[in-house]
C-alpha cells in the first residue's frame, strides 16, 4: 500500500487488494455509528421555507462524533429572530458540537422569528444517509506512458492540468490517480497510452464526524463484526 494523501479530512491510497473486498470495505462504512440530527419539535418558524426543509438541513449537519447507546439522545436548542437586513441563522448557534459552525440553515427577514428543539442520535448510514461520516470510492490506478512523440502534446496540460503538466518544453504525468481517462481519450493524442492494472486508488472523504483515516478503520471493523456473525451462524 502507497498512501498518497493523508490529512484528516481526506486519504488517498493505493493497494493491491482484491476489487471484491475493497467495494465489501466501501459497503461497510454504512455500517459505522454516526451522530446527526434525527427528529426536531419547531415551535415557531417565520421564515421562507417550510418546516420540511428546515429538518432536512438540521439532518445534514456534520456533528462531532461521541461514543453514545442507542437510546442516548444529544438536545439542541434554537430560538433566533432577524433583524435589519436580515440575518443569516448558522449551524454554529446549535452549540459546540457542530463540525462546521458557518453552515447556513435559513435566512430570517427582520421581525421573522425560528424556534426548534432537535434531537440527535446515533445511527447507521444503511439507514439513512444522513448517518454517513463521508465518501468512499476506489477505482484502477491508471498507468500512462509518455513516448517521445507524446511528450509534445502540450494541449493536454490545458486540458487535463490535474494529470499532465509541463517538465521543461516535455509533457509528463502529474498525477495518475486522478486520471479518468482511457486509450480512446488519447486517439487524437499519438504517443500517449493508458493502461490498467490490478492496483486500485482508494479515496476516503470525510464529512467532518471523524477523520477519513478512521473511517477505513471503522469500516473494516464493522466488516470483521459482520463476516463474524455469518460464521457463528454457519457453525
Amino acid at each position: 500500500m502507497e498512501m498518497i494523501k493523508n490529512i484528516n479530512e481526506e486519504i488517498v491510497f493505493t493497494s493491491d487488494i482484491n476489487i471484491s473486498l475493497a467495494n465489501a470495505i466501501r459497503r461497510s462504512v454504512g455500517e459505522i455509528n454516526v451522530l446527526a440530527i434525527d427528529e426536531c419539535d419547531i415551535y415557531k418558524n417565520d421564515s421562507s421555507l417550510y418546516d420540511e426543509i428546515i429538518a432536512h438541513r438540521l439532518g445534514l449537519i456534520s456533528l462531532r462524533n461521541q461514543k453514545m447507546k442507542s437510546a442516548d439522545v444529544v438536545e439542541f436548542k434554537l430560538k433566533v429572530k432577524g433583524k435589519g437586513d436580515g440575518k443569516m441563522v448558522l449551524a454554529g448557534e446549535l452549540g459546540d458540537d457542530v463540525v462546521y459552525p458557518e453552515t447556513p440553515i435559513v435566512l430570517l427577514s427582520e421581525g421573522q422569528q425560528l424556534e426548534l428543539v432537535a434531537r440527535a442520535r446515533i445511527g447507521k448510514g444503511i439507514n439513512h444517509a444522513k448517518f454517513m461520516p463521508g465518501l468512499v470510492y476506489y477505482k484502477h490506478l491508471p498507468r500512462i506512458k509518455i513516448s517521445g512523440e507524446g511528450e509534445k502534446q502540450t494541449e493536454l496540460v490545458a486540458l487535463y492540468p490535474e494529470v499532465f503538466e509541463m517538465y521543461g518544453e516535455k509533457v509528463r504525468a502529474k498525477d495518475a490517480w486522478k486520471c479518468d481517462l482511457d486509450n480512446d481519450d488519447m486517439k487524437e493524442y499519438p504517443g500517449v497510452e493508458i493502461s490498467f492494472g490490478d492496483s486500485l486508488v482508494f479515496v476516503i472523504e470525510s464529512w467532518g464526524q471523524m477523520e477519513a483515516k478512521k473511517i477505513f478503520v471503522e469500516a473494516c471493523k464493522a466488516l470483521k463484526s459482520n463476516l463474524s456473525e455469518v460464521s457463528k451462524a454457519l457453525k
